[in-house]
């Protein structure tokens, strides 16, 4: 049975940090997600900025229905069909698009459209979203510009990506609008073609650590 999207969100938030993959062979996604799972992360978001990752994400789903596996970078109302049609957890988008997310919140799937600007935001939150990727984090103004960003929106959730990495992960936890961070630094193209799941598995054990140091401190 499909998980709700408050069910999904309370995964999300409960894991905090989501490793964000660009998968240039579809047959690493099983090694992948076993090295993610040895790190104690049974979660990912598959981008979909090449060749096949839609399918390796559909056969990640089939083999593994209850981790928590979404679609990055979803571009287009197409796209958001595709990936709610395999059974995507959640689908994540680079900017806001009214249509993808009228189409999942339709279809009882988490949606996650980015934002980097109070307009942004306000458009998002107008069609019914509300936990909001804020993206590119770095880029954007980082931690600073997102504390400033939630003064007038005290009341809405972020995931942020975009730069986020192993120096900065904390920083970014700390503040209580963050939901759970993404990131592509613990499986990066370069581990992913060379094999080193051991190192994958580390990095985002690494990152869990990481997670719960800040949440046991608050």
């Amino acid at each position: 049975m499909k998980a709700s999207p408050h069910l999904v969100e309370e995964r999300l938030r409960a894991v905090g940090i989501v490793p964000v993959v660009e998968l240039v062979d579809f047959h690493q996604a099983e090694n992948l997600f076993a090295a993610l799972s040895a790190g104690g992360i049974a979660a990912a978001e598959i981008t979909l900025r090449t060749p096949g990752a839609d399918v390796a994400l559909e056969k990640l789903i089939e083999r593994h229905p209850d981790a928590l596996l979404g679609a990055g970078t979803v571009r287009t109302l197409d796209d958001a069909r595709r990936m709610v049609g395999i059974g995507a957890s959640f689908i994540v988008s680079p900017g806001t698009d009214e249509a993808m997310i009228d189409y999942c919140l339709e279809h009882d799937v988490l949606v996650l459209p980015g934002v980097c600007t109070p307009t942004d935001v306000l458009q998002a939150l107008r069609v019914g979203a509300h936990l909001l990727k804020y993206f590119p984090a770095e880029a954007a103004g980082g931690v600073g510009f997102l504390n400033a960003l939630s003064g007038p929106f005290g009341d809405v959730s972020f995931v942020p990506t975009g730069g986020i990495s192993v120096a900065n992960l904390e920083t970014y936890l700390r503040l209580p609008q963050v939901a759970a961070c993404g990131g592509s630094w613990m499986a990066t193209p370069e581990l992913l073609a060379a094999g080193k799941f051991d190192e994958i598995a580390q990095l985002a054990r690494l990152a869990l650590g990481i997670v719960e140091a800040v949440r046991s401190a608050d």
